[in-house]
């Protein structure tokens, strides 16, 4: 289904199986310049934030072609990208709690540098402070999550297959756990586990972390250290509308708009089930 482009703003709002379409196809265009220089990346024009945090040509043009895409599509609706903020670019939302985006045109950077394949393309809207719709691409991988009120898919751009996505039941040999391969307390994630009957711990990169729960491959991801709105907000939707729960550790539910100048996450848990009320 293509986005009638004829639409009122709020009509496309109020379709999100077309609003979603149109930001797959997005997406999956931001993509294919990652792969320009994922394919060549020593002409990907690696540079330092202020933070010293790295950032590409990859995720410049990414987020370039992404808000002007969005913009196109929705000209009303503030885009909150990554190296916008980083650049003190981004729009201000004085508290706003309507409709805005947020984008991380290129969710692991370190792993994008470093040639491995789970970086990914996040886009998401936020409505009164939670994510409505999202799309998580990887493109390296040919792999693409979208998910909005309560439908959630997955995509194989190799084969063309496309299904619907669940969370799965606990199973009884026990969770399947995912955790970051760079970054996150060691010792907080090893306590907070011991409350669990854990099976297998699975490493992988950037947003991936949540959408394999969506699509009933794991169970659980605690997240103790630092992440921003923009990494998890696209994921986040997609895990929702997959039946799932994500909340920060204290087991608030997750808001976005910038609660700090640095749009910073609390420390949260990604989860097929309710955690807050299980000992499994």
């Amino acid at each position: 289904m293509q986005a009638n482009q004829s639409a009122s703003p709020q009509d496309l709002l109020n379709d999100r199986a077309a609003l979603c379409e149109a930001i797959r196809n997005i997406a999956l265009e931001a993509g294919k310049i990652t792969l320009k220089y994922f394919n060549n990346r020593k002409d990907a024009g690696i540079t330092a934030k202020g933070d010293g945090s790295p950032v590409t040509l990859a995720d410049q043009e990414a987020e370039k072609l992404i808000n002007e895409r969005l913009l196109n599509l929705l000209p009303h609706v503030p885009i909150i990208g990554e190296e916008a903020v980083s650049e003190s670019a981004a729009p201000d939302l004085k508290d706003r709690e309507d409709y805005f985006w947020l984008v991380d045109p290129l969710d692991g950077t370190k792993e994008f540098i470093g040639g491995g394949g789970d970086y990914t393309v996040n886009i998401a809207l936020i409505h009164n402070r939670k994510p409505v719709l999202g799309v998580v691409y990887a493109p390296a991988k040919g792999e693409l999550y979208a998910g909005y009120d309560d439908k959630a898919l997955f995509w194989d751009e190799k084969t063309g297959e496309e299904r619907p996505v669940r969370v799965r039941q606990n199973p009884p040999e026990g969770l399947s756990v995912v955790a970051s391969k760079s970054h996150g307390d060691e010792g907080k994630l090893g306590t907070f586990l011991k409350n669990y009957k854990v099976n297998e711990l699975i490493k992988c990169g950037s947003s991936l972390k949540i959408c394999v729960i969506a699509a009933g491959q794991a169970d659980l991801y605690p997240r103790f250290g630092p992440t921003c709105e923009w990494d998890t907000a696209a994921g986040d939707a997609v895990l929702r509308a997959a039946g799932g729960f994500m909340s920060d550790e204290h087991g608030g539910e997750m808001i976005y708009g910038g609660r700090n100048e640095k749009w910073l996450n609390p420390e949260f848990i990604a989860s097929a089930f309710d955690w807050r009320a299980h000992n499994v």
